[in-house]
């Protein structure tokens, strides 16, 4: 990641991610009946998982769309977009109709045009938003500057921290 995306730096916590995916899906929960829903792997399992959990959907399948690599120095860059595993094709008959799309985060928009090309009915809820991405999503819960890296839970290790202040 580079020094910029550093300075604005946003850590979420277990807690604060759960909090915010309940969020989600109580401002879904009168959007629906969904009848299935697709998720963005790896980065929307988690809160699709309590999502579907709150809402009772039953039915739920995946995409996975690689866009972020390592460079040489060991930062992450988004680059190209790479479909690894589409969505099933019964589903994508429906064009979307009746399936809640979730993922994580909406950034530059190059993930969310490729699912919108994919289920351009759906309706595409993520539980954080950048500026750019933002007008593909439907329902999200926080708006995060451009600029902003945010931290979430499972890509965080327990680590000791020191004081602001030292002793002499």
């Amino acid at each position: 990641m580079s020094e910029a995306l550093n300075d604005k730096a946003f850590p979420v916590s277990w807690d604060q991610f759960h909090r915010d995916a309940r969020a989600l899906a109580w401002r879904l929960a009168d959007k629906g009946p969904f009848e299935a829903m697709v998720t963005v792997t790896r980065g929307g399992l988690v809160p699709a998982a309590i999502v579907c959990r709150e809402l009772n959907i039953r039915t739920i399948d995946t995409v996975s769309i690689a866009s972020y690599d390592y460079d040489g120095a060991g930062e992450q860059k988004q680059g190209d977009i790479y479909v690894l595993k589409s969505v099933s094709s019964k589903l994508r008959e429906t064009r979307g109709k009746g399936i809640l799309l979730i993922d994580d985060l909406v950034d530059t928009g190059k993930t969310a045009t490729a699912l919108r090309e994919m289920l351009p009915d759906a309706h595409f809820a993520t539980v954080y938003a950048k500026p750019k991405g933002r007008p593909l999503v439907d329902t999200f819960i926080t708006e995060v500057s451009q600029d902003t890296w945010i931290y979430f839970p499972w890509d965080l290790g327990y680590s000791f921290v020191p004081p602001i202040a030292k002793d002499d």
